[in-house]
């Protein structure tokens, strides 16, 4: 695999919107954590190198000395010259980095693996996206799994018979003429002596 379908891969990056040139938007791209791997041309200035290791560190991001002049990369992305970009996209990203250790296995080799790790579990993560937002169309929601610690169920309530199949007792109220007669409230004064008229308890006054 020669060098040319690395430089088109990464024009195809720029026309996808997921390439980064120049110092100001790398390091835009790299502060928002959004670049996946930085490459540098091999001609480039140490202190540009030194500038993308400090992106790098920033973004938590990859960074590599690419085998193309500063000329040949400005012409792979509309430029005269450019001596830095920065990839957005995780495929692409694992892509371009996978042609290097083709192109080259030793000083890329390493940051092939790395970023074929991400790429994966980058899928991963989509996929369980898509999954979930297809769910939540459908109506669906997940289950939530029953905790090994959970109280026993309350005994079942014991079945309420029909009250078409309940038998009542009649009542049994005796008639008007059997029933007991009320007792008639007693005299206080039933047994007391009657009071001759004209004479009281009390004495009458002397004249």
């Amino acid at each position: 695999m020669d060098s040319h379908n690395i430089l088109s891969l990464l024009g195809l990056a720029l026309r996808g919107g997921n390439l980064a040139v120049g110092e100001e938007p790398v390091e835009a791209v790299t502060r928002a954590r959004d670049a996946r791997v930085l490459l540098v041309a091999s001609d480039a200035a140490p202190n540009t190198c030194r500038r993308v290791e400090h992106f790098a560190q920033a973004g938590q991001c990859l960074w590599l000395r690419l085998p193309f002049t500063k000329a040949e990369l400005g012409k792979a992305v509309g430029r005269s010259s450019a001596a830095i970009v920065a990839v957005t996209d995780i495929g692409l990203a694992n892509a371009v980095v996978r042609r290097l250790a083709d192109l080259d296995p030793a000083p890329y080799g390493e940051a092939a693996a790395k970023l074929e790790l991400k790429a994966k579990r980058a899928a991963e993560r989509r996929a369980e996206q898509l999954a979930h937002e297809k769910n939540i169309r459908q109506g669906k929601r997940k289950q939530k799994a029953p905790a090994a610690s959970a109280a026993p169920e309350p005994p079942a309530a014991p079945a309420i018979r029909p009250k078409a199949a309940v038998s009542r007792k009649k009542s049994f109220r005796p008639s008007r003429e059997n029933r007991p007669r009320a007792r008639a409230a007693e005299n206080p004064y039933a047994h007391s002596r009657p009071v001759k008229k004209g004479k009281g308890s009390f004495r009458k006054k002397e004249s």
